[in-house]
């Protein structure tokens, strides 16, 4: 199936009609190196996996997502190059163990996880949960399906996740056990392990 996913278009599973975002099932569901020669073909489009094998697809991000993610992800990797492990953009898609594929906004991997992988493993969608995870929310974004996919991230394991609403000016804290924390307009957060001493500065996220 890699051949054909490498020709189809999102024209020709969408049926050249649907507005984006759509969940679209295919007959077979396709694997991790199949999803990926799909994505290839369509790059402009956001492209996951849910633990049903639907495609869930999206839209890019406008100008302003585009540029909160990449702040976030911006502080995220410059933490990580002085303090260890791997940082990761909106762009990098991770195998997660109820198999689904999903891309967080940015996220951090252990040197330990990281370095658990094969060159094979680490070149396709790596089989591991990232420990932290971003997710902001977008135009696009339902607020309730993105509260979902932060819940999603902690039942497969990520120790910490922080999910941004750029609106509102909330950042709310989840952790595995823990009640949600949520902050209100703080100027900066500083995050606890797994990243502990990572501070974002957040007042740059807010939609004035």
């Amino acid at each position: 199936m890699a051949a054909m996913a490498e020709r189809v278009t999102i024209q020709d599973i969408t049926w050249g009609g649907l507005p984006l975002p759509v969940t679209v099932r295919p007959s077979v569901p396709m694997t991790d190196a199949e999803l990926m020669a799909f994505s290839r073909q369509n790059r402009m489009y956001r492209i996951e996996r849910n633990a049903s094998g639907e495609l869930e697809i999206m839209s890019p991000v406008g100008g302003d997502g585009s540029r909160w993610e990449n702040i976030a992800g911006g502080e995220l990797l410059f933490w990580a190059k002085e303090n260890g492990g791997i940082a990761f953009n909106s762009n990098g898609g991770f195998s997660l163990p109820d198999g689904s594929m999903r891309m967080p906004d940015a996220a951090w991997v252990s040197d330990a996880q990281w370095g658990s992988l094969s060159k094979a493993e680490r070149r396709s969608f790596p089989p591991l949960c990232p420990e932290f995870v971003i997710e902001i929310l977008s135009p696009s974004d339902s607020r309730l399906v993105l509260e979902e996919k932060i819940q999603m991230w902690i039942a497969n394991g990520a120790k910490l996740a922080w999910m941004i609403d750029p609106y509102k000016a909330t950042l709310n804290i989840y952790r595995p056990g823990v009640s949600i924390e949520v902050l209100d307009r703080p100027d900066s957060v500083e995050a606890g392990p797994p990243v502990a001493g990572f501070r974002l500065s957040t007042m740059l996220l807010w939609d004035e």
